[in-house]
């Protein structure tokens, strides 16, 4: 993961700060890696990413694609199929 990030990084010139989430795949890997986009002060203000990653089963980069974009300070809300 921690090559996948540096990729990701070179990529979009910001470093990834955390991911959110992993899963094995038939390919390799899909990661969802969290970005600061724009900085803002206070920082509850800055604007995320949440990026898709697919990489190969040794962890090299091949695909990525923004999902959304958020406030920081934005909490999650559960979407209508995922309410039990």
């Amino acid at each position: 993961m921690r090559r996948a990030a540096e990729q990701l990084s070179e990529l979009l010139g910001k470093a990834p700060e955390s991911v959110s989430g992993l899963k094995p795949t038939e390919q390799g890997w899909e990661a969802h890696v969290e970005v600061v986009e724009v900085e803002r002060v206070p920082e509850t203000s800055s604007v995320m990413a949440s990026y898709e990653v697919i990489l190969d089963p040794q962890g090299e980069l091949l695909a990525y694609q923004r999902d959304r974009r958020y406030s920081r300070a934005q909490l999650d809300r559960q979407r209508p199929a995922e309410q039990g």
